[in-house]
């Protein structure tokens, strides 16, 4: 059985400093639209970096899809933290996704499902793990927290088929081994 999804914005960002914790850190975390899509090749979308790439990046971790479904759970939060107003909409890429989707959420998506683009396809390969960088772009030290509470992680894709994705693109979703979903996954990892 198969599902449809929908991406709704490509994000890329080039690794720039950020002070964070009173120290100077290089960060890749702030994503912006392209207009028009991009160009996916084996290790990720041209045009985006990653600063730390022992964590993110790579052939496994070369594209980060989040679910824009989760993005009003943020929104809320961050106004509760005096970060914005409670009417405030995230802009996409603020998660520091490359792929703002809808349509699957981390409970549904399986290590080894594969997504099925009209001109690429990836495969599901592994949660996002919160870090001090995420808690420094939402603007408040719980949301590392929020992110482990509430599992709303997102998922690493790696490129099988490269090409290029847009925004509007919709996807299918080809089931893998289904042997651990991305939502078991981020919780054995927290366990550790």
């Amino acid at each position: 059985m198969s599902s449809m999804g929908r991406v709704l914005s490509v994000n890329v960002g080039r690794v720039e400093p950020a002070h964070i914790d009173g120290r100077e850190v290089m960060t890749g975390f702030r994503k912006r639209p392209l207009a028009g899509g991009g160009v996916l090749r084996s290790l990720g979308l041209e045009g985006d970096e990653q600063a730390d790439q022992s964590v993110h990046g790579g052939l496994d971790k070369a594209v980060y899809a989040y679910p824009h479904e989760h993005y009003r759970f943020w929104a809320t939060v961050r106004a509760q933290a005096g970060q914005g107003g409670w009417h405030d909409a995230l802009p996409a890429g603020s998660l520091g996704e490359n792929l703002t989707i809808e349509g699957l959420l981390e409970a549904q998506a399986w290590v080894g499902d594969l997504l099925q683009f009209p001109h690429c396809t990836l495969a599901v390969s592994a949660p996002r793990m919160p870090c001090f960088k995420f808690d420094a772009a939402m603007g408040f030290r719980q949301a590392s927290k929020l992110m482990a509470q509430s599992g709303y992680c997102g998922f690493y894709l790696a490129v099988r088929e490269v090409g290029r994705i847009e925004a509007g693109d919709r996807f299918e979703l080809q089931p893998g081994p289904r042997e651990v979903s991305i939502a078991e996954l981020f919780a054995a990892r927290l366990r550790r």
